[in-house]
């Protein structure tokens, strides 16, 4: 039987209820190549790359699974999939965690999670929730739009349907806004034992060194082959703790940079390390290599192996874009309050975009280029309109400036301070704005960066 496979694997054919069907990446006869697949490449080079021996790949869910169910960290989201009967209820508690883990570290979002499933446990209690409120708890954890998409997307499974929660990975993505492919799968491979793979950041970094991917895994194609690899791997039995264990061993051992490969419970399936401990390739390539030209998965040739790098040279990523540099001028509005404690006028974000619906001390950007006085007179000619009176820019003080760091900007806050005499009246036409406290302005909805400020 097993040459029957190796000789159907060197067709490019592998078996499906007894049916002949094209090897990953090929075509069946008269049928159009898939869009966004990679050209076809000799089975051998692809073989290499993939888990095209059963026996390994059920060898590995088995080490993986001993692993995590002795050595996973205990965290609140876990506790909740593995206890709460209630499927809606289940999904509901994986599904905040799943959006809260997007670009955020786990030891961040324990307290987060803790305080947002105490405050709104159910679907229905955060359906009912305002805007503001979600912004007051999400403040700190960045991307702002998530928490926002995911209030949204209880409240349509309230309205629309019925409270439940859809069942499949297929229907989650299709019909809850800001529920992508990733979480689709981890909700319902977590709580509802569907056997769908996921693939996160975690995943890539584990799946690219045990099969030496070097392509890009940031393209399309190689993202793709990524999911039938997961889809493939996934353990029919224990999907939810298969995918959660796949993504443990990339947060705690198969890290970004020095990996502990001598703790790793899947290195003997590991080809990266083998790589790394045996050297390159032999001209000659037999079954352990791919050194076919034009393989999809393969370190392109102007990036060859770097052994000072071992394991570390997987996964590549193309170049990141630079960020792009802004500069902001801020006004500290601060007057004395009736209590005589000092208070500063806030005023509120347009509801889409960067930060949308936070709270902000009143700011306008500034041009590249400006000198000082320049910022002081854009900024005096934007406080106006707050004040309801001339602003003189040499009564603005200069305290400093703040750096900030966005994923796709790099910002620098020009930060003045601005002592008011009396009251102020403000525009009501204007954004909505308020005077606050200090202990009242840091349980506001503000972000990170007015912190900074």
């Amino acid at each position: 039987m097993s040459q029957l496979r190796a000789a159907a694997a060197a067709r490019g054919v592998r078996r499906s209820g007894g049916r002949a069907v094209p090897a990953a990446g090929q075509s069946r006869k008269g049928a159009s190549p898939r869009r966004g697949a990679p050209a076809p490449a000799p089975a051998l080079a692809l073989a290499y790359h993939l888990f095209s021996d059963p026996a390994e790949a059920e060898a590995l869910r088995g080490s993986l699974l001993a692993w995590y169910d002795k050595c996973k960290r205990d965290l609140p989201w876990r506790t909740l999939a593995t206890t709460e009967p209630d499927a809606d209820r289940r999904a509901y508690a994986v599904w905040v965690s799943e959006i809260m883990l997007q670009q955020t570290q786990v030891a961040t979002v324990i307290d987060y999670y803790n305080r947002w499933m105490q405050k709104w446990p159910t679907l229905q209690a955060l359906a009912q929730a305002s805007l503001e409120e979600v912004n007051e708890l999400w403040a700190g954890l960045g991307y702002y739009s998530r928490g926002k998409r995911l209030q949204e997307a209880a409240r349509k499974v309230v309205s629309e349907l019925a409270g439940r929660m859809p069942r499949t990975a297929e229907d989650l993505q299709k019909l809850l806004p800001g529920v992508g492919r990733y979480t689709a799968g981890a909700i319902a491979s977590i709580s509802y034992g569907q056997a769908t793979g996921v693939v996160d950041g975690n995943v890539i970094r584990v799946l690219c060194r045990l099969r030496c991917i070097g392509a890009d895994s940031s393209s399309p194609a190689v993202i793709d082959r990524l999911w039938d690899m997961a889809n493939a791997l996934v353990d029919r039995s224990r999907p939810g703790d298969f995918n959660q264990a796949l993504m443990e061993l990339g947060a705690t051992v198969c890290v970004p940079k020095a990996p502990l490969c001598g703790e790793c419970p899947v290195k003997q399936h590991c080809r990266a390390r083998r790589r790394k401990l045996f050297g390159k390739p032999t001209p000659v390539p037999d079954v352990e290599d791919c050194c076919v030209g034009g393989c999809p998965l393969c370190p392109p040739a102007t990036e060859p192996w770097n052994s000072s790098l071992g394991v570390t040279n997987f996964p590549r990523k193309a170049a990141k874009k630079q960020p792009r540099v802004a500069r902001t001028a801020v006004g500290v509005l601060e007057r004395r309050g009736c209590h005589g404690a000092p208070e500063y006028l806030i005023v509120q974000r347009p509801s889409s975009g960067l930060l949308a619906g936070l709270w902000e001390f009143p700011s306008v950007p500034l041009a590249q280029g400006l000198q000082e006085e320049e910022q002081r007179e854009v900024l005096a000619d934007h406080l106006r309109a707050w004040t309801g009176q001339p602003v003189v820019p040499g009564a603005l003080r200069l305290i400093g400036e703040v750096i900030h760091i966005f994923s796709h900007i790099h910002q620098t806050y020009v930060v003045y301070s601005l002592p008011l005499d009396g009251d102020v009246s403000l525009d009501p036409t204007l954004s909505p704005s308020r005077w606050v406290t200090e202990e009242m302005f840091h349980t506001s909805a503000v972000s990170t960066a007015m912190k900074k400020v």
